[in-house]
């Protein structure tokens, strides 16, 4: 198991929690003369992700939830602080600064091993491993500043603070940092990404799909892309994924083979390495499928989201097939993350709770191509990857009335630009097909749609509040440890 594998970094700074499981600053403080080859760079790098996930962050902020009332489910934090867009001063599973100190954990690892190559001259032995740890590096900065700054705009300064960009080992215990700006933290995560993906050409791991290759990077770069608006660079990477860029038998078959696993079959398949969908993979330290996703929580998946966004009819004239069920009244589960328990001492019963996450599947990058082909005025190539993608999400597809097309999409959403209607197609597809699982928030940023959530109070009312693009509590909160690093606190 990934955990398991020893960390080969320098001191922790206080960017890190203190409490973490893996205790830092029990290190010795200097472990860089031990990676001097290839084969340690390589087991360093396995090291530079994230270890915990932002499942709960993402989804709860998002639309894809509501209050279920007073009576069904737990009241629990952290779903209930960010259910009401309040900041969390607590570390600890599914909150905001765990999955903070998770990241700069992830790119401590990575910037050890960039370091060790250039020092030990490993640079054409180790050449995958540091375009993983480049790409890898660039992908815990990015997902940092989608959460705690402010979302990038197309066009726009993006001068407002971002999030440090680490590039060296860490090698004093209370360095201090600088936000510097949302566009130059995204020019960073390109200059990182665009020199790290060449690399990973031809590179071998003994599970890919636990590693950012070349497939993955790419998947990695076509949603990069999307918030920048280089649409053209969308498409290029999209088709990088599988030859030719064909997505066929490359999907998640929904309507087929899935239609037909039994529970246990479905739960591995979704978060097996064998599967031609599953991009990326990562063992996260979580909670989620317990204590949200098995729904839970009063502050999640209800009726009401279940059968007017799960279960309503698409663009495509027909629902997407899913298998979502009641957990109980007004609970319910999209059913997909099983929780694995890593047992660190089995005679006390004790040790750790987690999911393997799909980073990235190809589905997204299918739906990536398609908003990338729409915003560059191909409608035709992006009803094409729309039908792709509703052939393995409807039930009994048939294209005679299931085809999307341009005018059925201006149709259902009641608008008149061909752009817009394909686009709204897009999200629609991408919010039902990706529930539960994070993705949704991050369209909500790009599209700066508002989020809405209701309020049940004790007799039944119910009252709404809505977090519009340019509230501030859309940026979560910096944690008190980066601030005791000079990184300042976003305005509320």
């Amino acid at each position: 198991m990934k955990r398991n594998i020893k960390y080969y970094i320098a001191a922790s700074t206080l960017l890190f929690s203190l409490s973490s499981c893996e205790k830092y600053l029990d290190k010795n403080p200097d472990m860089r003369a031990e990676i001097n080859t290839a084969d340690k760079v390589a087991s360093l790098v396995t090291t530079a992700y994230p270890s915990y996930n932002y499942l709960a962050m993402a989804e709860t902020y998002s639309d894809n939830v509501m209050d279920k009332g007073p009576a069904t489910g737990h009241n629990s934090d952290p779903y209930l602080s960010l259910y009401y867009w309040r900041d969390i001063t607590d570390n600890g599973n599914n909150t905001p600064t765990q999955y903070w100190n998770g990241c700069y954990e992830a790119i401590s690892a990575a910037n050890q091993a960039l370091a060790s190559i250039e020092e030990f001259g490993l640079e054409e032995e180790a050449k995958a491993y540091k375009g993983e740890a480049l790409v890898a590096r660039a992908y815990a900065h990015f997902m940092l500043v989608q959460f705690f700054a402010k979302a990038y705009e197309i066009g726009k300064a993006n001068d407002s603070p971002g999030i440090p960009y680490v590039t060296k080992p860490e090698t004093v215990s209370l360095a201090k940092y600088s936000r510097g700006t949302v566009a130059s933290v995204y020019e960073q995560i390109k200059k990182d990404l665009e020199e790290g993906l060449p690399l990973l050409r031809g590179g071998k791991w003994d599970v890919p799909k636990y590693h950012f290759n070349y497939s993955s990077a790419n998947a990695f770069a076509s949603r990069f892309y999307l918030f920048t608006g280089e649409w053209a660079k969308v498409i290029t990477a999209a088709n990088e994924i599988f030859p030719a860029g064909d997505f066929t038998n490359n999907l998640q078959p929904w309507n087929s083979t899935i239609r037909n696993y039994t529970v246990a079959e479905f739960l591995a398949a979704m978060t097996n390495s064998d599967k031609n969908y599953n991009l990326l993979l990562s063992e996260t330290y979580s909670v989620y499928q317990r204590s949200n996703s098995s729904g839970t929580t009063r502050y999640g998946f209800g009726t009401q989201k279940y059968q007017g966004i799960y279960n309503a009819t698409t663009a495509a004239g027909a629902p997407f097939y899913n298998k979502g069920i009641s957990w109980s009244d007004n609970n319910y589960t999209v059913y997909f993350f099983k929780e694995y328990f890593h047992y660190s001492n089995v005679a006390a019963g004790i040790g750790y709770p987690y999911i393997m996450m799909p980073l990235f599947i190809a589905d997204e990058a299918l739906v990536n191509r398609a908003e990338a082909y729409a915003q560059m005025g191909n409608s035709s190539a992006a009803v094409n990857d729309l039908n792709q993608f509703a052939s393995v999400r409807i039930n009994n597809y048939n294209p005679a009335s299931h085809a999307v097309t341009v005018d059925k999409s201006k149709d259902f959403f009641k608008v008149t630009d061909d752009k817009e209607a394909l686009i709204k197609t897009v999200l629609q597809f991408k919010q039902v097909a990706f529930m539960g699982i994070g993705m949704r928030w991050f369209d909500m940023l790009r599209h700066r749609i508002p989020s809405v959530h209701n309020f049940v109070d004790v007799k039944g009312a119910e009252t709404f509040e809505t977090l519009a693009p340019e509230d501030n509590r859309r940026m979560f909160q910096i944690p008190q440890e980066a601030v005791i690093a000079g990184v300042e606190l976003n305005p509320r």
